[in-house]
């Protein structure tokens, strides 16, 4: 499976459109590959360089399965089901690293999945999606990009 965005290339710097300095909104996503079976996606977005271990930005679920692209804007509340972040609220919550932290790696994730629906709640956090979801995980593909202030 391979995960891109028109956003940004593969280990490159995330405009800073996509976070906390910025419009705070999500970056268009586009995905191929998908494996036979897949019945749902799931989208992750974490910092594993954050002080104190990895912060998590962002967790959509449920995707169908014929789906193979989210548009800008896609982490808003109410677009689709989102989990909770670190930040305390649902929906997407871009790169935002300490000042003077130097530039922190964003992994975005696209799981495929063996199930059309995670039993979650409904204010599950990102941690609890990632872990359901790890049950049915069929594939996985990555994209990174850095951000520093």
């Amino acid at each position: 499976m391979r995960l891109e965005s028109p956003a940004f290339r593969p280990g490159a710097a995330i405009p800073r459109r996509y976070t906390c300095d910025g419009e705070n909104v999500s970056p268009a996503l586009e995905w191929s590959g998908a494996p036979e079976g897949a019945l749902s996606f799931a989208i992750l977005c974490d910092d594993p360089d954050a002080p104190g271990g990895v912060w998590r930005h962002w967790a959509v679920y449920d995707l169908p399965p014929t789906l193979r692209r989210l548009p800008e804007g896609a982490g808003a509340e109410g677009v689709s089901r989102q989990a909770v972040n670190d930040f305390g609220h649902p929906g997407y919550g871009g790169p935002c690293p300490p000042r003077g932290h130097g530039a922190h790696r964003y992994r975005f994730r696209l799981l495929a999945l063996s199930t059309d629906i995670l039993h979650v709640p409904s204010t599950a956090s990102c941690r609890m999606v990632e872990q359901e979801a790890r049950k049915h995980l069929l594939a996985e593909a990555v994209l990174e990009g850095v951000y520093g202030r």
